[in-house]
């Protein structure tokens, strides 16, 4: 939000600094972002001042230039060799002297220097209106009235106002600080001043002949709506100063009545639009919702379809303005336009919100119609736009005000204790200086008790409605500085459970991070198209957009959405991981569990001179899932078929029944979501189990064996539905103790083989840490495992 700080001063009579001021409002919760100083035009006229041409002389070696003696206040006349024609003796003109910065219209700006110009010596330059930044003539020189005091300041004389501007971070939950009048009332609470509103006393209506009738079908979408009627006005080109003080907050001047009410929503926080009269068909305004699919062509000249939901202005015939967002292409003010009405009002912040999301139009009206405006300032907004219309555009007020208010919004009613604000505040600060800021934000004290004070906070404080936030305002008064920091600071030991959830999470992203994976952090807020379940899903009450309605479920599509987004821009090799909660409902109670994502697309190494480039696999993020498990000791899971309805195919670890990881490559029906069409592998940790593990896990360090450890092979014919996993369970089960790693390494299934039978290679690895085994206990451990094999498995050894 922008605030001029010459507008500012309007409302409070202050000699504080810009700087001082901006101290202030960060210090009272309207965090300065930015401070600037805005000249009125580039260079701000600085180093020119006002000259007397003395004498003009034709220059000996130049026919179009003249030779002239200028007095500028200094003492000593300048000379100067000027081309205009039209210099003569007895002229105030605009002298820019030596070392002056001068800023043209166009062009870049140059310095003044003394030089000599055929042969001549010039100090300085008599200045025409384009080359200081004044106009576009350059037809000659700048010449002034007579009466212009010599020496004086070019900026004094065009009357020049540098101004500030502050760029205010504004909150949310600060709605009533959406305007000069809103800030300055922050200011003027915490100076203990007064807040110096516009006076509209001067305000009349002149006629009420030329009245339009008003009727609002939607009052809960309206609760209040004003308006008027201003007839003979001539629009036209802002005067000097309107259209100077909007271009400090960054309005560009449209016309003097759309300029007005640009104007009065900056000045008082009331959005205003103005309604070329004639083009009111049937000389009615309705505020109401109009049939689905209707067809809307707004200011920008843009076909919108319309919601029932949205509340429009509408005429006896058509919708003229979205309510408290936008205008229609017909209704709007042109250079042709008479007559006008001008409309004041109160909406309906969660139907100006979700109109503005639905058809993404972002205005100033919108923005603060969304986060809530002040009731009570509809009217008062008229009068002061009416006669702020008139002074620049003439006219008269044709009809009385029509103010349609049913049921008034009553001041908040809030009980406060002292007992309770010392302890938020964390200081007791005194019960008078608490009634002194409260009523210098305008909180009415209805009564005090020994205990505290019952309140009425003004409507147009709409984020103040509870105690504690009565507590926050006293305290952002008093000053967050103020609160002093305690000497000593108690806490209680942390017992928390070891090791910590970040020491394992940076485990593993110390761990992928060196193997060439980049973390990614996605929205938890997401659409309900990706839902596998949409019963399950943890519903958003107020979406902002269709494309975040719910909470997500699984880290899988913010993943994809990720990858795409980056293959879109050529980055087709992708290694990602991902940290996050899943959130779904299970019998009407919400369920947040933490998730650990790995993806894998594209090529799984760079292009080499000495290799060549092969694309991710299976097998890639099933080392990926292994190492991890590996780094952190947790090895006694069983291997299953994955039965996850997003993969094509894949694996899943069980731990205790429950499933510890699913890895595998992410189905076609999961990518059309997110339009993908390359092969991604991805693996979905319950990051909760993971964690619960390894703080089960107790590591037992031992010396490194002096005993060799021997290695058997065994190949086998097996039915082609029988895992490696299955065969590895079934061999552990043999000897837990000498027998150390099973492995396969080699797979075959062809037409040598009888159908429906695969064969499996498997290597096994056996070690005594107290003696060498001798081959006694190795066939004896061998001939175990070769007939539990054959028994749960029908394995049959091959010779």
């Amino acid at each position: 939000m922008k605030i001029s700080y010459n507008w500012l001063k309007e409302f409070i009579d202050t000699n504080k600094s810009p700087e001082e001021i901006s101290q202030i409002l960060t210090g009272t919760g309207l965090e300065v972002e930015s401070l600037e100083k805005v000249q009125a035009i580039p260079g701000g006229l600085e180093g020119l001042v006002i000259g007397y041409v003395k004498e003009t002389t034709q220059h000996p070696n130049a026919d179009r230039l003249k030779v002239t003696k200028v007095d500028v206040g200094g003492g000593e006349d300048l000379q100067i060799v000027c081309g205009a024609a039209n210099v003569v003796a007895g002229q105030k003109v605009v002298v820019a002297t030596v070392g002056t910065m001068v800023h043209p219209t166009t062009g870049e700006p140059f310095k003044i220097n003394k030089s000599k110009i055929r042969g001549e010596v010039s100090e300085g330059m008599i200045c025409a209106e384009d080359e200081i930044g004044l106009g576009h003539s350059h037809e000659g020189i700048m010449v002034l009235d007579a009466d212009v005091p010599v020496g004086k300041l070019a900026k004094e004389h065009f009357e020049l106002n540098d101004d500030y501007l502050y760029e205010i971070g504004l909150t949310p939950n600060r709605a009533d600080a959406a305007s000069h009048l809103g800030t300055a009332r922050d200011v003027a609470a915490f100076l203990k001043l007064a807040v110096n509103k516009p006076d509209v006393s001067a305000f009349k209506v002149d006629s009420n002949d030329s009245p339009i009738q008003v009727v609002v079908e939607n009052e809960d979408a309206a609760p209040r709506y004003s308006g008027l009627t201003i007839t003979d006005i001539t629009v036209g080109e802002s005067p000097k100063w309107l259209k100077e003080r909007l271009a400090v907050i960054g309005v560009r001047s449209i016309n003097n009545v759309v300029d007005i009410t640009n104007y009065v929503l900056h000045e008082l926080g009331q959005p205003l639009h103005a309604f070329d009269a004639d083009a009111i068909t049937g000389n009615k305004v309705i505020v109401k919702n109009v049939a689905e699919v209707t067809v809307f062509k707004t200011l920008d000249e843009v076909d919108r379809k319309l919601s029932a939901a949205d509340l429009m202005i509408c005429n006896a015939e058509e919708p003229m303005c979205i309510a408290g967002v936008f205008g229609g292409a017909k209704s709007g003010v042109t250079a042709s336009t008479k007559s006008i009405f001008l409309e004041s009002a109160y909406f309906n912040s969660v139907s100006v919100r979700k109109t503005s999301k639905r058809h993404g139009l972002k205005t100033d009206a919108s923005f603060r119609f969304e986060r809530g405006t002040d009731p009570d300032m509809t009217v008062f907004a008229l009068k002061r736009a009416a006669l702020l219309i008139q002074q620049v555009a003439g006219g008269k007020v044709s009809s009385e005000i029509f103010d349609h208010y049913p049921n008034p919004v009553a001041p908040f009613d809030v009980d406060v204790t002292y007992k309770n604000i010392d302890r938020l505040i964390g200081k007791a600060i005194g019960n008078d200086t608490i009634k002194s800021i409260l009523t210098s934000l305008d909180i009415s004290i209805v009564n005090e008790t020994e205990e505290g004070l019952s309140l009425k906070v003004p409507p147009y404080r709409v984020d103040v409605t509870r105690e504690v936030d009565v507590i926050e305002e006293i305290l952002r008064l008093y000053g967050y500085n103020n609160i002093e920091i305690p000497t000593q600071i108690r806490a209680s030991l942390n017992t928390s459970q070891r090791p910590e959830k970040d020491t394992v999470q940076n485990t593993i992203s110390d761990l992928l991070s060196a193997n060439g994976f980049n973390e990614i952090m996605g929205n938890s807020l997401t659409k309900l198209a990706y839902s596998d379940n949409p019963d399950a899903a943890v519903k958003i009450v107020n979406p902002l957009s269709s494309d975040l309605d719910a909470m997500r479920q699984t880290l899988l599509y913010s993943g994809l959405e990720a990858i795409a987004y980056n293959q879109n821009r050529r980055n087709a090799d992708i290694k990602f991981y991902e940290f996050g909660k899943v959130y779904s409902t299970k019998e009407d109670k919400y369920i947040e569990t933490q998730r650990f994502s790995i993806f894998i697309t594209g090529n799984n190494t760079d292009e080499q001179w000495n290799q060549k480039q092969q694309p991710v696999s299976f097998y890639n993020i099933k080392a990926i899932v292994d190492g991890i498990l590996q780094r952190l000791n947790i090895t006694d899971f069983a291997t299953e078929d994955s039965t996850c309805k997003k993969l094509a195919y894949g694996l899943q670890y069980m731990l205790n029944d429950k499933q510890l990881v699913k890895f595998g490559q992410v189905g076609k029906n999961a990518l059309k979501k997110v339009d993908l069409d390359k092969e991604v592998f991805y693996a979905d940790f319950d990051f909760d189990l993971v964690l619960k593990q390894v703080r089960k896990n107790v590591i037992v360090y031992q010396e490194v064996s002096k005993f060799p450890a021997v290695r058997r092979d065994l190949s086998m014919l097996v039915d082609t539905a029988v895992t490696f996993g299955q065969l590895k369970q079934i061999a552990a089960r043999a000897d837990k103790k000498l027998l150390k790693d099973v492995n396969v390494f080699d797979v075959y299934q062809g037409d040598k083989l009888p159908a429906g039978k695969k064969s499996y290679a498997l290597s096994f690895i056996l070690q005594d840490t107290e003696k060498t085994l001798t081959d006694k206990a190795i066939d004896a451990i061998m001939q175990k495992i070769i007939y539990n094999l054959g028994k749960e498995a029908g394995a049959e050894i091959r010779k």
